[in-house]
């Protein structure tokens, strides 16, 4: 019998071109959305320009710190053109506004929660204390307030913030509860890369949405969610010079893996990734990213005339080419001055310190199959909240070696707290592009990876989990003590 999983791991068991294998794709989706209910919302190619979500601005910046003001509320948006869909929102924005911080300068975030559910925010990537980690079980009611304190003392990175109240963390994201918090510091403001208009953020996701442009929401629905989102619009285009522009590419999808390539075969240069700037550019023709995982690029469309279009392709489903092959077009429409450069080094990082505790961590689905009732474990276990899994002793450094024993179903690792560095995978060295700082790490079936960790910073419980939503919130999760 072929399942929703089989489908999905066939697929992403297939690498190169030859991704997109699974042909019955398209009527397996007809057919479950048919017995649902529903129908897909058609989406045109590049018929909306790519919007760019707005910079937040604070209420004060008075004490030597930002203070923001965020509420947590339903609003409707036009994802599909012509046609109102109502979201969850910060501030009513699809996605969230970007908040811009700078390492040494505390922010504080002011949240109203004015939705129905229980709320937690959670600054992804972020060091901070335990009362401002956005903790699963650690939420507001609705009708009141919370508010989170970021030190801002770490390097600079592109943080993004996203609902994380347990068991409800997967249907909030889904439904647009997420944005970007990018921070800064001298180090990366001391290189001459794109600015300005030039450096532009985009969150890619997935939806599904049916005949009338609703978003509908399943739990580990793999197949259904066959709309590609740039910046909450399907499709669209961003006209551009003929010069170098940064993207800050945030994958903000509850379970679909991107991998992503110009339609032409040209270079993309990965200067980024989780935890900020890689000590060197990485020149590369394709780029993998799961849910959390972020990707900062330079792409230079000085190489093309005037008038060309460049299309940014997905090869990697689950859905058909003509569903989800195409992400977004570059219409290149003017010439431009270029002062920026992509220098040879980026930044340098402090050596690995001795690691004298290493631990092994399993993360599996019960079923594979599709059918309801599936739990997701670490090392066995469904998260419990009443339970430390690991103790950590504060200052030591760790190395863990994470493996998706599951044959089928793909995960990737979130740390919460630190960010870790990458020593191998499948035994051999990293990719270039998992050569800097990381909280966030895929886990194709079958993979391991070993990393790297130090906890020197707060003490206190934190969580880690598959930051595929879906899976964490069926109980692919666990808590760590630092002490």
């Amino acid at each position: 019998m072929v399942t929703r999983r089989r489908v999905l791991g066939a697929t992403l068991a297939t690498t190169g071109a030859s991704l997109f294998t699974a042909a019955a794709l398209t009527p397996l989706f007809q057919a479950r959305s048919a017995q649902a209910g529903t129908r897909p919302a058609s989406a045109p190619l590049f018929a909306t320009a790519l919007p760019v979500p707005p910079v937040l601005t604070p209420l004060s910046t008075a004490g030597g710190k930002d203070t923001y003001a965020l509420t947590l509320r339903r609003a409707r948006t036009e994802i599909l053109p012509g046609i109102s869909t109502e979201v969850l929102t910060y501030n009513g924005h699809f996605p969230g506004p970007t908040i811009k911080a700078r390492s040494g300068r505390p922010v504080v975030v002011h949240h109203r929660n004015a939705l129905e559910d229980h709320a937690s925010v959670h600054l992804h990537g972020a060091s901070v204390a335990p009362t401002d980690d956005g903790a699963p079980m650690d939420t507001f009611a609705p009708g009141t307030s919370r508010t989170y304190t970021y030190p801002n003392r770490q390097p600079h990175a592109p943080l993004w913030y996203h609902d994380h109240a347990h068991h409800h963390e997967s249907e909030h994201v889904y439904r647009g509860l997420s944005g970007s918090y990018l921070l800064t510091d001298d180090t990366e403001q001391a290189l001459p890369l794109p600015a300005g208009s030039y450096d532009i953020p985009i969150a890619l996701r997935d939806a599904r949405l049916d005949e009338r442009g609703r978003l509908v929401y399943e739990m580990d629905d793999a197949l259904g969610r066959t709309t590609l989102l740039a910046n909450g619009k399907p499709y669209p285009y961003l006209q551009v010079a003929a010069r170098k522009y940064r993207f800050r590419l945030l994958n903000s999808s509850n379970l679909r893996f991107f991998h992503l390539r110009l339609a032409d075969g040209g270079p993309i240069t990965q200067i980024g990734s989780d935890g900020g700037l890689l000590p060197a550019p990485a020149t590369l023709d394709s780029l993998w990213l799961s849910p959390a995982e972020r990707a900062d690029i330079v792409i230079d469309f000085s190489r093309y005339p005037v008038g060309t279009r460049l299309v940014l392709e997905n090869t990697l489903g689950p859905g058909s080419p003509e569903q989800v092959g195409q992400v977004l077009r570059f219409d290149i429409v003017r010439t431009a001055p270029d002062p920026s450069s992509v220098p040879a080094v980026l930044r340098t990082l402090p050596p690995l310190p001795t690691a004298t505790v290493e631990r092994s961590f399993e993360l599996r689905m019960t079923d594979e199959s599709g059918a309801p009732g599936a739990q997701g474990l670490v090392n066995g276990r469904v998260f419990d909240h009443d339970r430390i899994d690991t103790r950590i002793r504060h200052g030591a450094s760790e190395i863990w070696t994470v493996t998706n024993p599951n044959t089928l179903v793909p995960h990737n690792f979130h740390l919460h707290l630190v960010q870790f560095r990458v020593l191998a995978r499948n035994g051999q060295a990293p990719n270039p592009s998992e050569s800097g700082l990381k909280d966030t790490v895929r886990l194709l079936p079958g993979e391991t990876v070993r990393l790297q960790a130090t906890f020197d910073t707060y003490r206190g419980t934190y969580v880690y989990h598959c930051h595929l939503l879906d899976h964490s919130a069926m109980g692919m999760m666990a808590q760590m003590r630092i002490s």
